[in-house]
């Protein structure tokens, strides 16, 4: 039963993706988002840690301090900030992510918060989204240019308590 409900998560998680990617353009990176979450090491684990609620990665990373899911996972997916952090024996570098990941990204958050909201019967809200993504960035070893884009779509989003393409698509990344 856990399988069942592990992979009906991650199609609804994908599903949200592909929708937000399309309305900013990028059809391909929408249906391929997250595709390794379908690899052996990812999905396996992913099913044996799955409760509904809280991410099957974070649950692993407790009870065994690491994750070779997650490790698999931004090791594959551009999308995620951790693929851009180069020199990680000193300390770690983040590297500007490439607007096209970046607006990936963006989708990715909304699309868990949605996902995971409906799972424990919350109402999602954009505003609740901005609080978790500051909450993130604190401690996101992120390129400063991408920290402020990514805040500033959410803080937009929050502001109109909608998804705005145009916004995310024309905001100049400085």
């Amino acid at each position: 039963m856990k399988l069942i409900k592990h992979l009906k998560t991650v199609l609804i998680h994908k599903w949200y993706v592909f929708i937000y990617m399309c309305r900013c353009g990028y059809v391909y990176r929408g249906i391929i988002h997250d595709m390794s979450k379908f690899s052996w090491t990812e999905f396996f684990e992913s099913v044996k840690y799955y409760n509904g609620t809280v991410s099957p990665i974070d649950m692993c990373k407790k009870d065994k301090g690491y994750s070779l899911a997650w490790l698999h996972h931004r090791g594959r997916n551009k999308h995620h900030y951790e693929y851009w952090v180069d020199y990680l024996d000193q300390g770690g570098k983040p590297i500007e992510m490439p607007r096209k990941y970046a607006i990936e990204l963006i989708c990715d958050w909304i699309a868990a918060g949605k996902t995971y909201s409906h799972n424990v019967g919350k109402k999602f809200t954009y505003t609740d989204e901005l609080e978790y993504v500051k909450w993130k960035l604190k401690s996101a070893n992120m390129h400063p240019n991408t920290k402020s884009y990514v805040l500033g779509c959410f803080t937009h989003f929050a502001e109109l308590n909608k998804f705005d393409s145009y916004y995310v698509l024309n905001t100049i990344i400085k």
